[in-house]
């Protein structure tokens, strides 16, 4: 866990695909002065507008989530977002040309890779965190997410697919740089070829294939590498988890439990969180570390 709030070294260029729109993007990450946040601008527009990854500024969870703002938005945020979160990193500029972010290979290995391989750099202030006091939980149509209090970042899932390679998976993640890196990264998103090939139908995940997702058939595996972890799958919905959550705006200090929710329930909680707001206080990492301290010895 970080004290001081962290940005790039340097400005890291990508470039690929989107899923959903087929078309090719360009993308370069930039630092960012302290208290800034995430925010996304797109170049392609003629004022350059700037949306801030917020879950206030969330607009559509459909199929990803998608960020947006006097007409402009920015579409598939959530790997991005889950790096950056993963790499406690807090302040960049993310410009693109397009509005929906290159798929890369389906995870956030690319990202991660890249921007570790440039450098992240700590900031002269402080990391502000949410810490967690009190349990936070939203159940609702067989889904649920709990937040409990915890002494850092932690993550458990649990999915049930009625499919013979998924079935019921758990994982649960202590989530620091290197865990991140090794654990969850390289979790590539998944779907079901009927899906595909319905949604290409309609015009959308025009830019989908093999090369950027796991596709199941009815009895297994398309893809012809198979997995990268036996769990891979559960995997991949704790790093959206990391991006939406990541949409907070502050990293939490809590124990994350989730069944069966993805991007549209994640932030159906993320508006709860703020609905009980007797249940978290901000505070830094030294304040934190301090109160727990002194709460020990009474």
């Amino acid at each position: 866990m970080a004290y001081n709030q962290r940005t790039l070294a340097e400005p890291v260029h990508f470039k690929g695909v989107g899923v959903h729109s087929g078309k090719e993007v360009n993308l370069t990450l930039k630092p960012a002065p302290p208290n800034s946040g995430i925010n996304f601008r797109r170049v392609d527009l003629p004022a350059k507008p700037q949306i801030k990854a917020h879950f206030n500024r969330v607009v559509d969870t459909s199929l990803a989530t998608v960020i947006g703002e006097n007409g402009c938005i920015v579409s598939t945020i959530e790997h991005l977002m889950a790096c950056l979160a993963g790499l406690s990193i807090d302040n960049v500029v993310a410009e693109l040309d397009d509005y929906e972010m290159p798929i890369m290979d389906g995870s956030a290995t690319l990202f991660t890779h890249s921007i570790r391989k440039s450098g992240i750099v700590e900031q002269n202030a402080p990391r502000i965190y949410f810490a967690v006091n009190s349990p936070i939980k939203l159940e609702k149509n067989g889904k649920s997410v709990c937040l409990h209090p915890a002494d850092r970042m932690r993550i458990s899932c649990t999915i049930e697919f009625d499919h013979p390679v998924i079935k019921t998976q758990t994982f649960s993640i202590d989530l620091t740089e290197d865990s991140f890196e090794r654990e969850i990264c390289r979790a590539r998103t998944f779907g079901f070829l009927h899906e595909l090939e319905l949604m290409k139908f309609y015009g959308l995940a025009k830019g989908g294939s093999l090369d950027n997702a796991v596709v199941l058939d009815q009895n297994g595996i398309v893809n012809q590498n198979g997995l990268r972890y036996a769990d891979e799958f559960v995997r991949h919905k704790i790093l959206d988890c990391i991006g939406d959550f990541s949409l907070l705006g502050l990293p939490i200090l809590g124990h994350v439990e989730l069944f069966k929710s993805g991007h549209h329930f994640n932030h159906e909680f993320l508006k709860e969180f703020f609905n009980q707001k007797s249940s978290w206080e901000t505070m830094t990492l030294a304040d934190f570390e301090r109160s727990r301290n002194v709460a020990s010895r009474l």
